[in-house]
């Protein structure tokens, strides 16, 4: 009988250790955001987009972030918005999406510096081309859910593309981007 309940206690222990270091996998909420900040020669301007997808998967110890294993995010690229139709016309050209619908990332390595700051490195792939970039990210947990916050310093030529134009010429974006996020885990 003893035999019986040392293997039950043990199972009952073993169980609950699990439970409590556990990975999980998360997907990306409808209200998370992301935005592409640029210049021009006439004004800055911002395109803004909620319609992504995707996936985590995060290790968790007594309820904090202790692993982040994988993400993926895929972005529909004519998702993102400005205050003008004309501009998203010229930006979509730029990002070619036509043949390249979708702005991807995929998650290479977390490494954590501190209780809610990470450093991800991790692959961009905008209009078909792909490249690595190291993102400071900032993350918070609540109520189950994980928030990351961060943003990385692009230039249209990182991705072989040149900065668009309009009015024939005359309005010209400059060549630097700052991708902004705000990606909801749950």
């Amino acid at each position: 009988m003893e035999t019986i309940k040392s293997i039950l206690l043990t199972v009952i222990f073993t169980t609950a250790s699990l439970q409590i270091n556990a990975q999980r996998t998360f997907n990306v909420n409808a209200n998370s955001t992301f935005e592409v900040a640029g210049t021009s020669t006439v004004h800055d301007w911002v395109m803004k987009s909620s319609e992504a997808s995707g996936t985590a998967n995060l290790t968790i110890k007594d309820a904090k972030l202790t692993g982040i294993n994988s993400l993926s995010i895929s972005l529909l690229a004519e998702s993102l918005k400005s205050y003008k139709a004309s501009m998203d016309k010229v930006a979509y050209e730029a990002l070619d999406t036509e043949n390249h619908q979708n702005i991807e990332y995929v998650l290479k390595s977390a490494v954590k510096i501190d209780d809610t700051t990470w450093n991800l490195t991790g692959i961009y792939t905008i209009a078909g081309i792909s490249k690595e970039f190291v993102t400071q990210v900032r993350i918070t947990a609540s109520n189950g859910t994980f928030i990351l916050q961060g943003s990385n310093q692009l230039t249209f030529g990182d991705f072989e593309m040149a900065p668009p134009k309009a009015a024939l010429g005359v309005v010209k974006a400059g060549k630097d981007l700052t991708v902004i996020f705000n990606i909801i885990l749950s």
